[in-house]
């Protein structure tokens, strides 16, 4: 079988928290943190993904744990495209001669240098040709909207670095909008939140913890408390606080108002035709950030429109994505192409 050969075709979720990877055939493959831990002296890589994650905070001077991707584009190259070519690796099983075609997820508000840098590192991880598809059209393909279809469609994608929001209709983007305020920010308020209110140094693994436990975008029937651990500023010694998820609302008030403003932001510069549709099929929430409690309350508190949460909001991306890549031939239209130069 020639397909075994020439290398499996396969879909990248390159999301600033966590990467995905699709195979053609397989389905989602892999699905790991973003996290890169580097020897500083050698650069050479210790470890990737949820071993890397682990280290992160806890490294001594000559390790680094690093996150290459920042607000959904490549911050550190060289440490993208390791991670890359030891996930395709990690799929692909030692077949060396293995040249996947690659389909790889992008922010829409990306620019042609940071697309360019995608690109780039989907070619130097080993692939024979590189395709790019909008992370708002992929989370829309995978969460089952009719996306070719005349009718509106909109898609709300919390990721770890970006927030997409984006209407879609007959195959292909009319009103996007991509925000740099999503889950990232929410652990950063959430730090920032703690040292002024309770003098409490927090690392970045206990913040997300603190959010996935206790975030929430809208009062909640009952507000459940926790034990928070984490440095006391003044005098230097471990401590523990209880806080309440009304205070973690708090908290990230700011950054969950940003993302409501996208929203109503793309919805205003929608055109009437599929604004009506909109009102009928309603929002689609998808991403890491669809898993905020009570997200989807607020936004039909805020638009008025029906708000549904994505079965599988943190893979939604990815199925699109590798949707593209099993009917190659009927999703090219949505793919972003560009001949490959020598």
């Amino acid at each position: 079988m020639a397909n075994s050969v020439i290398g499996r075709d396969m879909a990248v979720d390159l999301g600033t928290a966590n990467t995905l990877v699709y195979v053609r055939g397989k389905g989602v493959v892999l699905d790991e943190p973003s996290v890169v831990a580097m020897n500083t002296g050698t650069g050479e890589v210790l470890a990737v993904g949820h071993e890397a994650k682990r280290m992160i905070g806890r490294t001594p001077e000559s390790i680094a744990a690093i996150r290459p991707l920042k607000d959904g584009v490549i911050a550190d190259f060289d440490a993208t495209e390791q991670m890359l070519r030891y996930f395709i690796q990690q799929v692909h099983r030692r077949r060396y001669f293995a040249k996947p075609r690659m389909v790889i997820c992008v922010p829409s508000g990306i620019t042609a240098v940071e697309q360019r840098a995608v690109k780039e590192a989907g070619y130097q991880a080993g692939a024979r040709r590189v395709y790019i598809v909008e992370e708002p059209m992929a989370a829309a393909i995978g969460a089952g909207l009719p996306v070719h279809e005349a009718t509106g469609n909109m898609v709300v994608d919390v990721g770890g670095g970006t927030t997409e929001v984006a209407v879609i209709s007959l195959g292909g983007i009319v009103t996007s909008l991509s925000v740099r305020t999503a889950g990232d920010d929410l652990d950063q308020a959430i730090m920032a939140w703690m040292k002024k209110e309770y003098s409490l140094m927090l690392g970045e693994r206990t913040a997300e913890e603190v959010k996935m436990t206790l975030g929430s975008a809208f009062p909640l029937p009952e507000e459940p408390e926790a034990e928070i651990r984490g440095r006391d500023m003044v005098s230097g010694l471990p401590r523990t606080v209880v806080v309440s998820s009304a205070e973690v609302r708090h908290a990230i008030e700011e950054q969950v108002t940003d993302i409501v403003d996208a929203v109503r932001a793309t919805l205003d510069q929608t055109p009437p035709e599929l604004a009506g549709d909109i009102m009928d099929r309603g929002i689609v929430l998808t991403g890491g950030g669809a898993l905020l409690r009570g997200l989807d309350e607020r936004l039909r508190h805020e638009t008025g429109m029906p708000v549904h949460v994505a079965e599988h909001p943190l893979e939604s991306v990815a199925f699109g994505a590798g949707r593209c890549v099993e009917e190659f031939e009927a999703l090219q239209q949505v793919l972003v192409s560009d001949p490959r130069r020598t």
